[in-house]
Protein backbone atom coordinates (compact mmCIF):
# COMPACT_ATOMS: atom_id res chain seq x y z
CA UNK A 1 0.00 0.00 0.00
CA UNK A 2 1.23 3.34 -1.28
CA UNK A 3 1.70 6.09 1.57
CA UNK A 4 -0.66 8.96 1.99
CA UNK A 5 0.89 12.46 1.03
CA UNK A 6 1.61 14.59 4.14
CA UNK A 7 0.23 18.03 2.92
CA UNK A 8 2.76 20.22 2.83
CA UNK A 9 3.85 23.65 2.23
CA UNK A 10 5.75 24.67 -0.59
CA UNK A 11 7.46 28.04 -1.80
CA UNK A 12 7.83 28.22 -5.24
CA UNK A 13 10.66 31.19 -6.37
CA UNK A 14 9.85 30.99 -10.02
CA UNK A 15 9.40 33.95 -12.50
CA UNK A 16 7.93 31.70 -15.74
CA UNK A 17 4.81 32.18 -15.19
CA UNK A 18 3.73 29.22 -17.13
CA UNK A 19 6.18 26.85 -14.81
CA UNK A 20 4.16 28.16 -12.64
CA UNK A 21 0.97 26.98 -13.85
CA UNK A 22 2.41 23.43 -14.87
CA UNK A 23 3.87 22.80 -11.14
CA UNK A 24 0.54 24.34 -9.34
CA UNK A 25 -1.46 21.90 -11.31
CA UNK A 26 1.15 18.74 -10.60
CA UNK A 27 1.09 19.97 -6.71
CA UNK A 28 -3.15 19.91 -7.33
CA UNK A 29 -3.49 16.23 -9.36
CA UNK A 30 -1.39 14.88 -6.16
CA UNK A 31 -4.17 14.50 -3.18
CA UNK A 32 -2.51 16.07 -0.74
CA UNK A 33 -4.24 19.34 0.31
CA UNK A 34 -0.28 21.19 -0.25
CA UNK A 35 -0.39 24.80 0.08
CA UNK A 36 1.52 26.16 -2.87
CA UNK A 37 2.49 29.76 -2.16
CA UNK A 38 4.99 31.48 -5.12
CA UNK A 39 7.49 34.70 -5.46
CA UNK A 40 8.56 35.76 -8.77
CA UNK A 41 12.10 37.01 -7.95
CA UNK A 42 15.06 36.51 -5.41
CA UNK A 43 13.97 39.58 -3.50
CA UNK A 44 10.16 38.86 -2.78
CA UNK A 45 11.48 35.35 -2.00
CA UNK A 46 13.45 36.19 0.89
CA UNK A 47 10.91 38.89 2.22
CA UNK A 48 8.38 36.04 2.19
CA UNK A 49 11.17 33.67 3.98
CA UNK A 50 11.41 36.61 6.52
CA UNK A 51 7.92 37.42 6.75
CA UNK A 52 8.95 40.99 6.29
CA UNK A 53 6.78 43.91 4.62
CA UNK A 54 3.65 42.35 2.51
CA UNK A 55 4.30 38.49 3.69
CA UNK A 56 4.67 39.17 7.27
CA UNK A 57 1.71 36.69 7.37
CA UNK A 58 3.67 34.08 5.21
CA UNK A 59 3.42 30.27 6.54
CA UNK A 60 7.17 28.70 6.93
CA UNK A 61 7.45 26.34 3.90
CA UNK A 62 8.26 23.01 4.44
CA UNK A 63 10.05 23.09 1.01
CA UNK A 64 11.53 25.47 -1.24
CA UNK A 65 11.57 24.86 -5.11
CA UNK A 66 13.85 26.88 -6.25
CA UNK A 67 14.60 28.44 -10.10
CA UNK A 68 17.96 29.43 -10.95
CA UNK A 69 17.18 32.45 -13.27
CA UNK A 70 15.36 35.15 -11.37
CA UNK A 71 15.21 39.03 -11.86
CA UNK A 72 16.39 41.01 -8.92
CA UNK A 73 18.49 38.56 -7.22
CA UNK A 74 19.34 35.20 -8.56
CA UNK A 75 18.79 31.88 -7.40
CA UNK A 76 22.19 31.35 -6.72
CA UNK A 77 21.74 34.34 -4.08
CA UNK A 78 18.70 33.13 -2.30
CA UNK A 79 19.88 29.66 -1.56
CA UNK A 80 22.97 31.25 -0.15
CA UNK A 81 21.20 33.36 2.04
CA UNK A 82 18.78 30.25 2.76
CA UNK A 83 21.45 28.11 4.03
CA UNK A 84 23.49 30.58 5.78
CA UNK A 85 20.67 31.37 8.00
CA UNK A 86 20.62 29.83 11.32
CA UNK A 87 16.98 30.10 10.97
CA UNK A 88 15.84 28.94 7.45
CA UNK A 89 18.62 26.68 6.61
CA UNK A 90 16.36 23.38 7.76
CA UNK A 91 13.91 24.42 4.94
CA UNK A 92 14.75 21.79 2.19
CA UNK A 93 15.90 23.48 -1.18
CA UNK A 94 14.93 21.57 -4.26
CA UNK A 95 16.86 23.69 -7.22
CA UNK A 96 14.32 23.34 -10.43
CA UNK A 97 15.92 25.08 -13.29
CA UNK A 98 16.74 24.82 -16.87
CA UNK A 99 20.90 24.87 -16.31
CA UNK A 100 22.52 21.20 -16.84
CA UNK A 101 25.77 23.33 -16.44
CA UNK A 102 27.89 21.33 -14.10
CA UNK A 103 29.24 25.12 -12.43
CA UNK A 104 25.71 25.46 -11.66
CA UNK A 105 24.93 22.19 -10.12
CA UNK A 106 28.26 22.17 -8.36
CA UNK A 107 28.21 25.65 -6.98
CA UNK A 108 24.25 24.74 -5.76
CA UNK A 109 25.68 21.78 -3.59
CA UNK A 110 28.28 23.54 -2.53
CA UNK A 111 25.65 26.23 -1.08
CA UNK A 112 24.27 22.96 0.29
CA UNK A 113 21.06 22.55 -1.35
CA UNK A 114 19.47 19.34 -0.67
CA UNK A 115 18.38 18.76 -4.69
CA UNK A 116 19.20 19.80 -8.36
CA UNK A 117 17.01 19.22 -11.03
CA UNK A 118 16.94 19.33 -14.19
CA UNK A 119 13.94 20.87 -15.92
CA UNK A 120 12.56 18.47 -18.47
CA UNK A 121 11.62 19.51 -21.78
CA UNK A 122 8.11 18.87 -23.37
CA UNK A 123 5.39 19.06 -21.07
CA UNK A 124 4.92 15.24 -19.94
CA UNK A 125 8.18 15.20 -19.03
CA UNK A 126 8.29 18.38 -17.17
CA UNK A 127 4.90 17.12 -15.16
CA UNK A 128 6.32 14.09 -14.71
CA UNK A 129 9.34 15.21 -12.82
CA UNK A 130 7.75 17.60 -10.78
CA UNK A 131 5.45 14.38 -9.45
CA UNK A 132 8.24 13.08 -8.79
CA UNK A 133 9.71 16.11 -6.73
CA UNK A 134 6.29 16.12 -4.85
CA UNK A 135 5.96 12.25 -4.29
CA UNK A 136 9.42 12.42 -2.72
CA UNK A 137 9.01 15.59 -0.22
CA UNK A 138 5.40 14.18 0.60
CA UNK A 139 5.26 10.53 0.39
CA UNK A 140 9.18 9.26 1.34
CA UNK A 141 11.08 12.15 2.80
CA UNK A 142 10.68 13.38 6.46
CA UNK A 143 10.75 16.62 6.76
CA UNK A 144 11.90 19.21 9.25
CA UNK A 145 9.23 19.72 11.67
CA UNK A 146 7.70 24.01 10.73
CA UNK A 147 6.34 26.02 13.20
Amino acid sequence: MEPSPKPIKVLLIEDNPGDVRLISEAFKNGHGAHRLSVVRDGVQALAFLHRQGEYGEAPRPDLVMLDLKLPHKDGLEVLREIKGDAGLRSIPVVVLTTSAREEDIRRCYELHANCYVTKRRGLRQFIATVQSIRDFWCKVANLPPGD
